[in-house]
């Protein structure tokens, strides 16, 4: 493909509106050609000052519009599975923001769906396997130099949580990236989850489980823990600790700039996602142009997006009953072996 992919984005929040950017100014090889939003005055602020793109109100309208041949999915949660299929009906690859679909039941529709299809068109967007700190302790874990991984620590803190954000939220929509790499670092499917409740924080809005304390356990036998914090109030910390048979290895000890004044020095903190995991965004996104220009399909797949929402409901359940409750998974199938 010598011409630049066109792509219809859809969604144009906070996360829409970056991908657009993104596609328009950071990536090679691609154009926003559509953009669709119930809102249209804040499609029109995402794409202004950018030539030849359509906007749209309904996902159909923006698929069909001149020029699209991809399509990256940045709308709420639930609105996922309708464009997914919309997607695969017009054989159009995609890139789909986490929650692929947040109910593991449609989740698993949308991997039925595909493996009838007999052929890959879905990368979900779980960003961290594109983070180079990731990528490096990944390769460290899969060359053994440590022995075998026993358990993985992970910290994960926001500097706040937005309105309406719900104490199950804290594992299915934060926790599911560290869902996402647990498996991935590991190459161990989760098969239990438990949810563990310190008192609440000062700080958190009123009736918020914040923090929680997640516990999983893997097929091969490791423990996977995670502090989740949403409202600590002073920034966006992701850490991640594998510890082996023999040696340990920890990412997310940020070097970032050193202000020094008087009386003092003060070290930054990243305040949000997009800030700490700006590079991570980028790859991702030149990963999906590159493969979809040569019509190939690489990355999370959408059985890791379905395995993601199993695991998470499974979290949810266990937040809510408070003991540790097993993951249920669907027959994998070939196209995903």
């Amino acid at each position: 493909m010598s011409e630049l992919l066109g792509v219809a984005v859809l969604g144009a929040g906070h996360m829409g509106a970056d991908h657009v950017r993104r596609i328009d100014r950071v990536v090679n090889g691609a154009r926003v050609a559509a953009v669709a939003d119930p809102d249209t005055g804040r499609a029109k602020d995402a794409v202004a000052g950018i030539d030849g793109v359509s906007v749209h109100t309904e996902v159909a309208a923006a698929l069909d519009a001149p020029g699209v041949q991809a399509v990256l999915i940045a709308s709420p949660g639930p609105a996922h599975e309708e464009a997914l299929l919309a997607a695969f009906d017009r054989g159009l690859p995609v890139l789909c923001e986490k929650p692929m679909v947040p109910e593991s039941a449609g989740a698993l529709r949308v991997v039925e769906a595909e493996a009838r299809l007999g052929r890959r068109l879905v990368q979900v967007g779980f960003m961290r396997r594109y983070d180079a700190e990731y990528q490096r302790l990944k390769s460290l874990l899969v060359s053994r130099r440590l022995g075998r991984p026993l358990m993985l620590h992970c910290t994960h803190r926001n500097v706040s949580s937005p309105p309406g954000f719900t104490s199950a939220m804290l594992v299915n929509s934060s926790v599911s990236h560290e869902i996402d790499v647990a498996r991935w670092l590991l190459d161990q499917e989760l098969t239990a989850v438990t949810v563990l409740r310190p008192r609440p924080s000062a700080d958190a809005p009123e009736g918020l489980l914040d923090p929680q304390f997640v516990v999983f356990e893997t097929a091969d036998g490791a423990l996977v823990d995670v502090e989740v914090f949403v409202n600590s109030g002073f920034g966006y910390q992701v850490r991640c600790e594998a510890v082996c048979e023999s040696g340990s290895a920890r990412i997310g000890d940020e070097h970032t700039m050193v202000v020094t004044t008087a009386g003092g020095a003060r070290e930054e903190v990243a305040q949000d996602y997009l800030v700490r995991f700006a590079d991570a965004y980028d790859r991702e996104m030149q990963a999906w142009v590159d493969a979809t220009r040569q019509g190939k399909v690489t990355g999370p797949s959408a059985w890791d997006g379905y395995a993601a929402s199993a695991v998470a409901e499974a979290g949810v359940r266990a937040l809510e009953d408070g003991g540790r409750v097993t993951v249920e998974l669907a027959p994998r199938p070939d196209l995903y072996a």
